[in-house]
């Protein structure tokens, strides 16, 4: 979300991978050892200063942390999810990312054929010995997040742009509408899905329209297509209306510091060098949970902006904050892990209690 990533290399036996022009570049050749190579599946591109780029930064992470061979690359289709699992299990890596909850059949059906590779989906629904899915409890900080964008709206209309209406997705609007309610119960929270984690110009007019039908405060749940939420947000300002974003995933005060009062974050890096360490050690189960209890998902504001957001709103999201992490309020969320115990249940993740930190 905030910064470009540099390359890593990846080996001339997956060169074919790396062809989704994401920067990888051919290291070395032959096979790999499953218990020092780990690899990264995005299906948008990893400059999107969010989702993807987070979990880039993870596997940049795993590999100067631990010294582990490393390997990215962006799939397109959902053919293009099989084959990369395929390819990367068959070279030898041992530990496979698949960022988001649209690799949840492909990992599955990998993991059959190679019971020795780990594969982890990020949001993912459902778990073996060998598919783990780590469930990001993002609704908490869209929550808080909400809390924020309820006490600055003047015309109590609000917005919400997500890309594909998936269950994670839909779980991070619900919390923020619910903490709208807390501070602005009569508030009017509108919301579009445009199809699109990438399209930019999808998610600038879907937020223009939202602004058009008078919502001063706007948060999003795409990847690259937040860009055009915020330029939107902007061009609104610059118009003499009184407009305010939100960033989601990442910390992404600094994509457009002079709009964003605050970002619903993920610490993914943390999370998945967490991650790799356990798979290292053999101690590595899932479904792996992550939330504000472990310190890994929270709600960011802008130091940049001080004073946007009042002083008693500030104390409000606070108190939230421990009462959440000390579990003694429950955030509205919507399940989609399948077969775990109802007490224990998945919740809204960012595209989804490890106990990460760092």
């Amino acid at each position: 979300m905030i910064r470009r990533i540099g390359t890593l290399g990846v080996l001339s036996l997956v060169l074919p991978l790396a062809s989704g022009g994401c920067g990888d570049e051919a290291g070395g050749s032959g096979e790999v050892q499953s218990a020092t190579a780990v690899a990264l599946l995005t299906s948008g591109p990893v400059s999107d200063a969010g989702w993807h780029a987070g979990a880039y930064e993870g596997l940049q992470r795993i590999g100067d942390s631990l010294g582990l061979r490393v390997s990215h690359q962006q799939t397109r289709t959902p053919a293009d999810f099989d084959e990369a699992f395929l390819s990367y299990a068959e070279a030898g890596y041992g530990l496979i990312f698949g960022h988001g909850f649209e690799y949840q059949d492909a990992a599955e059906r990998a993991a059959k054929q190679y019971p020795d590779a780990t594969f982890v989906v990020s949001s993912g629904a459902r778990y073996s010995d060998n598919v783990v899915p780590l469930i990001f409890h993002l609704n908490e900080a869209a929550y808080l997040a909400g809390i924020a964008a309820g006490s600055i709206t003047r015309a109590e209309v609000l917005g919400m742009v997500g890309g594909v209406e998936i269950p994670p997705v839909r779980g991070t609007f619900l919390a923020f509408r619910a903490g709208v309610e807390v501070v602005r119960p009569g508030a009017t929270v509108l919301e579009t899905f445009t199809g699109s984690w990438d399209d930019v110009s999808a998610a600038k007019e879907a937020a223009a329209a939202q602004l058009r039908r008078g919502a001063d405060v706007l948060i999003h749940n795409v990847d690259a297509a937040s860009f055009g939420v915020f330029q939107a947000v902007r061009e609104a300002r610059a118009a003499g209306r009184g407009a305010w974003a939100f960033g989601m995933n990442r910390d992404q005060n600094d994509v457009a510091p002079d709009v964003i009062v605050g970002s619903a974050v993920i610490d993914v890096p943390a999370v998945f060098l967490q991650v790799a360490r356990q798979w290292r050690s053999g101690t590595l189960a899932g479904p792996l949970h992550s939330g504000l209890e472990s310190g890994t998902v929270d709600f960011v504001p802008n130091p940049l902006l001080p004073g946007i957001v009042p002083a008693a709103a500030e104390a409000r999201i606070a108190s939230a904050r421990q009462e959440i992490a000390d579990g003694r309020l429950q955030v509205p969320e919507i399940r989609y892990l399948e077969d775990e115990e109802a007490g224990d249940g998945g919740s809204s993740g960012g595209r989804g209690r490890a106990q990460p930190s760092g």
